[in-house]
């Protein structure tokens, strides 16, 4: 039996301990904050998506960075096991669109309970309100941890602190530091799932509207890297919502200026039957104004911006658009350019790309490979995914790989 130290008491750290616990290892969770989970309690705004109903091939074609470490730790636990995971251990799931399960109750807080509670019926012990300060290690082995309350000693110790993101629940980087001071490198943080700054102020003109049912390109450098269908929003500072989301997490690491998004707002119809609609509706509707016709296409807030950039008049009669007006037309309505100026901050970030590299993890057990006795895992590890229930997943395969591989 080994004693084992789990440094954080998120999603990562509650599975880390329940997975050693259950092993017959004797496991104390030190949480710095008053209570578990603070992270989970406002992940799908407040409901919590734990997991996503696919495969572990299409799981791993969803991490944006290093899906091939997590291939060992998704197929250990994955997420079907998760969905199995909770429904035996009393938290009922629901399978909602996009493959996304949530609670039936819809109450994040519900997934941190049962968690404990998993934790509680293994022996888990729990310390709140003491942070760890530094990992004590001799001859390259883990020995113990050192709290502002005190030393500790232990075999093990499972670093599960998460990144920066959302600083207000106890995510402050301290897993960063307690690998650097043993020698592990880490990858420069970024923001990831987060809003994007935009070039202009047409964006003002739009806050608070929905686009639903439309198709982003991102393109980086005039070459297209990843193409996302669904849904965003506009903001007081330029665009949000699930497909800006996941773009963010893949120009986080590109220069603001190399970077395009393309709004397909009509990704259903080819350029040529968009035209031909654009026809039947000037047709239907020869004597109106052209911005009273686009109602039938488009939400109304957005029309005088897309006359702006067409460069037609909105007063201007449809019976009046010209061929080549009406190809410009087209044009903005498939390729409506979004210029990127920055990502939003950390504040507001999903999670963190970047932190603990993982050449130097052991990718089956999360083990340190410089420090005998250490684990990583979680979103203290430079791996991070879309939108969707993947990063909750990863933090539960990787704490589970972690915790299940000390059985000494």
């Amino acid at each position: 039996m080994s004693n084992v130290a789990v440094i954080g008491g998120g999603a990562a750290g509650l599975m880390a301990a329940y997975a050693a616990a259950k092993n017959g290892n004797s496991v104390v969770v030190f949480e710095k904050n008053e209570k578990c989970g603070k992270k989970i309690y406002i992940t799908g705004k407040g409901r919590c998506n734990v997991t996503h109903d696919c495969l572990p091939g299409e799981f791993l074609e969803n991490v944006v960075r290093n899906p091939k470490f997590m291939t060992g730790a998704i197929y250990a636990f994955s997420p079907s096991d998760c969905v199995d995971f909770f429904t035996e251990s009393g938290l009922p799931l629901k399978l909602e669109r996009g493959g996304r399960y949530f609670p039936v109750s819809d109450k994040a807080s519900d997934v941190t309970k049962c968690l404990e509670n998993k934790c509680k019926n293994s022996g888990v012990t729990f310390k709140f309100n003491e942070k760890v300060t530094e990992l004590q290690v001799l001859n390259s082995t883990l020995s113990g941890i050192t709290t502002e309350k005190g030393a500790y000693s232990f075999d093990k110790a499972i670093v599960c602190t998460g990144g920066v993101s959302y600083p207000s629940t106890g995510s402050t980087g301290d897993g960063y530091t307690f690998a650097e001071s043993v020698g592990h490198e880490i990858v420069d943080v970024k923001p990831a799932l987060c809003g994007l700054n935009l070039a202009g102020d047409f964006y003002g003109r739009l806050q608070g509207l929905t686009l639903k049912n439309v198709a982003l390109d991102v393109r980086i450098n005039d070459k297209s890297v990843k193409r996302f269908f669904g849904e965003m929003l506009f903001t007081h500072f330029g665009v949000s919502g699930p497909i800006i989301l996941s773009a963010s997490s893949i120009i986080n690491r590109a220069e603001p200026k190399s970077v395009k998004l393309s709004v397909d707002l009509k990704p259903a119809l080819s350029a040529e039957k968009l035209d031909m609609r654009l026809l039947r509706d000037f047709a239907d509707n020869k004597n109106k104004d052209l911005g009273n016709c686009l109602k039938n296409l488009l939400p109304a807030a957005i029309i005088p911006v897309i006359s702006e950039r067409c460069k037609i008049p909105l007063g201007k009669k449809v019976n009046a658009v010209t061929h080549a007006e009406r190809v410009k037309l087209v044009e903005i309505l498939k390729n409506f350019i979004l210029n990127v100026v920055s990502l939003r901050g950390f504040d507001e970030a999903v999670v963190t790309s970047g932190g603990v590299d993982i050449k130097q993890i052991n990718p089956k057990t999360m083990e340190s490979k410089i420090v005998k006795g250490l684990y990583f895992c979680g979103e203290v590890l430079d791996l991070d995914a879309f939108t969707g229930g993947f990063n909750l997943q990863i933090a539960f395969s990787t704490g589970f790989c972690a915790g299940n591989s000390i059985k000494d």
